[in-house]
């Protein structure tokens, strides 16, 4: 029987990402470097508020960044507000030599730390975050319209970039099928701040020009319109695969000061889903002296890094690489390039010997120079590069044995001599690093171990302990950790890993039904290595508290590992993720669990994940008896041009073809939830829609929720989309009725966005 109690538990863990220190105290430390790296502070939780961290890890201390019982008396005595010491009310603080300043109650204020004097002081306007600010703080550039425009940030002068922007042919923006712009009406925002990159002296601005001109248009209607009138129409650039006209991008150099525009002398990038500059596939020498890029060609099988002469629009090649499936400068798709540019030469990442690796060429005539990593394991990150001790320092996964998933910090030679690793232990270290490069920050994890973080040299010495997760609360809850496991594909041959979470009060004389909390790729994986679980594991753990095991893994076509692991998706997104390993995993887990019911299995994703859901319903309704499918891109013919023909192939319209769930709607046997958005403009809602009408063709029954002016990710609604989809797997799988409970309304707030947009 599912209880409130359990519903109560599962909104609790659902809250987890939205709400960082409600369960979990002490897990992330963000820092906000001051002295230009040299020293810094962070704001961690305490349960109730936050604490105030000041490092400096030259000295190796650690303490708070104030007295903060005294800051809150003397911000008491001088707002007339009652004050709470451990959650005092601002979220960030501006720290100086001995005083400290902040925002609070409409107001800002400036108290001095000798004598713990606060006092009202001039109202300093907080960035503009639709501008982005030069190095040197003086300037901002901003989008105004089609075009970009500069501003002083010391008197406001506004001054105009560019001035031919038009519709469709417009500078500073990426394109308009990634521009998010349901989530940015929802957070009161007209677009997202230019796609554009300072050069270090703050003189010039690296941008592109987006072409859009004759891309497909595609449509959603919003039925309620915020001010209550007639239904909206919102029109949307956004390219199908096999589409004639795809979004370009023409590189460009502003001068800031004397108005001019060079523009590059090459054929404008292809720019399927996200800007170069975003991306970081296009930057800065650190000199200034030049612009790097990367661009492939549409069939992705060639990678070329180039050189921009900023002065002159001169575009010159320094290297390229040709393979017979796609080349890929980095494991994910969404991290930066794992290229580096020196004085003289340039580290290249490459998976030519099978694994992902750096090999070194010189930066003139393009020749190889050398292979620096080898093995089998993949760099995931160049961390560093001292040149004066031709030493490279970069994160790796594979060097684990027991989970090739995890990252380890290494260093080696340029002639790939003296490799070693700096963080020598079996943990997973997530890396952040300052303006300074003499340290790193460091957090270290499992899946079942909290992490620790710490500010550490690259020796590997531990310069200061900043915090030890405290996971009290999240036990408290009836969570327990999950179990990492390791099974064979359904190959019988390659190994696979995932994770298992125990449902809430398990009882091993028991048997629980089974949900396969699914995310395809191939772009990323689905199980982090560390302990948090991330944007992709949303679900399992407010799922297992409903009584379920959930079990999420990565199959064959997934990332992080060779590349012919990888490549098993490459032509086959129809797999979605390996679904036949998913299969075979759960008869394995279940050989060595009898308490796991496998006549109960259910499906549970969302976008790719929802694409997937349906998918096992649909490939092996033997297994899946139950699905639930939010946002899924289920017509792969009709989605995004740079993701399916990235994955699918560039020319494969037969692969296409394969990859829809649309012609398979006859195969539905079992009990099928469908969830989409209205205004779901990164999946559109015709992806469910043409689902559901197949669907109905068939004489299928299944239930369908169209949420009225929802975005992708459901941000305003969460609690109640993912209620239902709780309610659906208690009645459909459970077999049981779910209480008559309704989760709180997470709000959109600053923590929510920041965890958003981290």
């Amino acid at each position: 029987m599912v209880t409130t109690e359990h519903y109560q538990a599962a909104e609790r863990l659902l809250r987890r990402s939205a709400r960082p220190g409600e369960l979990v105290i002490g897990d992330k430390v963000r820092p906000q470097w001051i002295d230009g790296g040299a020293r810094f502070w962070y704001a961690v939780s305490n349960g109730v508020g936050r604490r105030f961290v000041l490092v400096d890890p030259a000295a190796g201390t650690r303490e708070p960044a104030f007295d903060h019982p005294r800051l809150a008396a003397a911000l008491a005595d001088a707002s007339g507000q009652q004050i709470d010491p451990e959650a005092l009310p601002f979220l960030a603080v501006q720290l100086a030599a001995g005083t400290v300043e902040f925002d609070a109650f409409g107001e800002h204020w400036r108290c001095r730390l000798d004598d713990y004097a606060c006092e009202r002081a001039e109202f300093t306007p907080p960035g503009n975050p639709l501008e982005v600010p030069s190095p040197d703080g003086k300037l901002a550039v901003s989008q105004r319209g089609h075009d970009l425009w500069a501003r002083s940030l010391s008197d406001g002068r506004e001054w105009a970039l560019t001035t031919d922007g038009e519709p469709d042919h417009r500078y500073g923006s990426g394109p308009d099928c990634t521009s998010n712009g349901t989530l940015l009406r929802k957070i009161g925002l007209p677009h997202l701040p230019p796609a554009v990159a300072w050069s270090p002296d703050s003189t010039k601005v690296l941008a592109h020009r987006t072409d859009e001109r004759g891309v497909r248009q595609t449509h959603l209607v919003q039925a309620g319109p915020a001010d209550g009138g007639a239904p909206q129409l919102h029109t949307q650039r956004y390219a199908h695969a096999g589409d004639e006209r795809m979004p370009l991008a023409e590189l460009v150099v502003l001068d800031v000061a004397a108005g001019t525009v060079v523009r590059a002398q090459a054929e404008p990038l292809l720019m399927p889903q996200m800007s170069p500059i975003s991306t970081r596939w296009a930057w800065w020498a650190p000199d200034g002296s030049a612009v790097y890029y990367l661009s492939r060609p549409r069939d992705l099988r060639t990678l070329t890094l180039h050189r921009l002469d900023p002065a002159t629009g001169e575009v010159t090649t320094v290297l390229s690489e040709t393979g017979d499936t796609r080349v890929e400068p980095n494991q994910w798709a969404y991290e930066p390039p794992i290229v580096r540019v020196l004085a003289d030469e340039a580290l290249w990442y490459s998976q030519r010997d099978g694994w992902g690796h750096l090999y070194r060429y010189d930066l003139r005539t393009g020749a190889l120079l050398g292979q620096v990593t080898s093995g089998q394991w993949a760099v995931r990150q160049i961390l560093r590069v001292d040149e004066a001790q031709r030493v490279v320092y970069f994160t790796a996964s594979g060097l684990v044995e027991e989970d090739p998933y995890r990252r380890t910090v290494c260093r080696v030679g340029l002639d790939g001599s003296g490799f070693a690793r700096v963080t020598d232990d079996e943990l997973d270290h997530v890396v952040t690093l300052p303006g300074n490069p003499e340290y790193f920050v460091d957090s270290a994890s499992t899946v079942d171990t909290p992490p620790v973080a710490r500010v550490v040299d690259w020796d590997g010495r531990v310069l200061v302990e900043l915090e030890r997760a405290d996971i009290g609360r999240l036990t408290e809850t009836g969570w327990t950790a999950p179990e990492r496991f390791r099974v064979k594909a359904a190959d019988g041959v390659t190994d696979i890993y995932g994770v298992l979470y125990k449902p809430r009060g398990f009882d091993p004389a028991q048997r629980y039904p089974v949900v396969d909390n699914l995310y395809p790729g191939p772009q990323v994986n689905r199980v982090a290595p560390c302990f948090d679980p991330g944007g992709m594991g949303l679900d399992a753990e407010p799922v297992a508290a409903l009584g379920f095991v959930v079990v999420a893994l990565d199959g064959r076509g997934t990332p992080g590992r060779s590349k012919s692991f990888h490549d098993a998706s490459y032509g086959r997104l129809g797999d979605a993720g390996g679904l036949a390993d998913h299969v075979a995993a759960l008869r394995q887990l279940a050989g060595t669990r009898p308490w796991m019911d496998l006549d109960r299995v259910g499906a549970f994703g969302h976008s790719g994940g929802g694409f997937a859901a349906a998918r096992a319903m649909l490939d092996f309704p033997e297994v899946y008896k139950v699905g639930v499918a939010l946002s899924g891109p289920h017509d792969t013919p009709c989605f995004n041009l740079g993701f399916v023909e990235a994955y699918d192939g560039a020319d494969n319209p037969e692969a296409w073809a394969r990859s829809s769930n649309v012609d398979l709607a006859d195969r539905l046997a079992g009990k099928l939830l469908l969830v989409h958005g209205e205004m779901d403009d990164q999946v559109h809602p015709h992806h469910t829609l043409r689902l559901a009408d197949r669907l109905l063709a068939a004489d299928k029954d299944f239930e369908l929720l169209i949420v009225p002016g929802a975005e992708h990710t459901f941000i305003d609604c969460l609690a109640y989309v993912r209620r239902r989809c709780w309610d659906f797997l208690v009645r459909e799988l459970m077999g049981t009725r779910p209480p008559a409970y309704r989760p709180a309304p997470i709000a959109i707030g600053p923590e929510l966005l920041g965890e958003l947009f981290a």
